[in-house]
């Protein structure tokens, strides 16, 4: 029987700052066990997203560490960007890829949320398959009002958030494909309609979530996506469901963006995405 792997995607609440993402990649690698697969950095955004993979223990051991980095190192009283936010380390996900499941990611999500509450004073949310309740399980429920006025109670800690780090929302889910795409436009509008044509909760494409929002640095907008069940809105399917609201509005697209790792199948005619954003064999 092979080995359990399980993998962490946490997104940080920087992405202008490198000493300090650097800081936070370094507490990660610091566990032994632990293989960091992969960190980006998107300054619009201000966020970061560091991937890595390990058995559980040592996956959880250095979620741990690098939200305590997180923690230490941002303030979010001072911090600015498009991307929806509710702590410095803003969402941590536990993803299960061999001799694991679901299940085992909700517990380690479970014991690392109570290790964050206790050791470091933050509170946490649990969302997706280690959430409470059906109303916590999305992660925009959670998230809603962000940082500064939260719509829901943590389910550690709290009511109120860390004054600085806020809270973290930890979970447990399967593979998804983070997927931006550029529009050759400062339009926003353009962007919010797209997004909502196109995204589940408005009738669009099942498993597709998806936001408009400005990308200042490069005078560009952005059609930002979460497809959480790939197999049923392929990527393919979904570029071109944007490309073709864009082109009806007059609107080219200007590039695209894979956030993290996507499996192997989810890759499968997209000459859009990296070789080196695929991960082999999931």
């Amino acid at each position: 029987m092979a080995h359990p792997l399980i993998e962490c995607v946490p997104n940080f609440s920087e992405g202008r700052d490198a000493e300090t993402v650097h800081a936070i990649e370094q507490a990660i690698r610091s566990v032994s066990g632990v293989m960091l697969l992969r960190s980006e950095m998107d300054p619009d955004h201000n966020r970061s997203v560091i991937t890595f993979a390990g058995a559980p223990e040592s996956v959880m051991e250095g979620a741990l560490r690098g939200i305590a980095a997180a923690v230490e190192r941002i303030d979010l009283r001072r911090h600015s960007g498009v991307h929806p936010r509710i702590g410095a380390a803003d969402v941590v996900p536990f993803v299960p890829l061999q001799g694991a499941t679901l299940e085992d990611c909700a517990a380690i999500a479970h014991r690392t949320g109570e290790a964050v509450w206790t050791k470091l004073g933050v509170p946490v949310y649990f969302y997706e398959a280690a959430a409470a309740t059906a109303e916590r399980a999305p992660l925009e429920n959670v998230r809603r009002g962000g940082f500064e006025h939260p719509f829901l109670a943590p389910d550690l800690g709290g009511p109120a958030l860390h004054p600085s780090a806020g809270a973290c929302a930890i979970g447990a889910r399967k593979l998804l494909v983070a997927f931006n795409v550029n529009l050759a436009t400062t339009d926003l509008t353009i962007a919010k309609a797209i997004a909502r044509k196109i995204r589940a909760s408005s009738g669009g494409l099942p498993f597709v979530k998806a936001m408009g929002v400005p990308l200042p640095s490069r005078n560009l907008v952005q059609v930002s996506m979460n497809l959480t069940d790939f197999a049923q809105s392929p990527l393919r399917r979904v570029y071109e469901a944007v490309a073709q609201e864009a082109a009806a509005r007059g609107i080219s697209i200007a590039g695209t963006q894979i956030v993290g790792l996507i499996p192997q199948q989810a890759a499968e005619g997209c000459d859009f995405v990296p070789p080196n954003q695929i991960l082999a064999g999931a």
